[in-house]
């Protein structure tokens, strides 16, 4: 009898643990229509604003400060 109550209780305990983590069926919204809050993007104004930004004098290098700049040349 002990055994069948401590069973029942570590089922109920599961059930509620795994009902917690996918949510009450009664609570979800379902087929509701979403609504798009993304504002448009004007292809245009991307690309004018992708033209404004300068080149870089250097290449970037994200590794510069793991290795040393340049290596000594030896002379000849």
């Amino acid at each position: 009898m002990r055994i069948l109550v401590i069973a029942a209780a570590v089922l109920a305990l599961a059930g509620g643990s795994a009902q917690a983590q996918m949510g009450a069926g009664s609570k979800r919204q379902g087929n509701a229509p979403k609504t798009d809050n993304t504002p448009k993007i004007d292809e245009k104004a991307y690309k004018a604003a992708l033209e404004r930004i300068p080149e870089p004098k250097e290449k970037y290098d994200p590794w510069s400060g793991a290795r040393p700049n340049e290596p000594a040349k030896k002379p000849k």
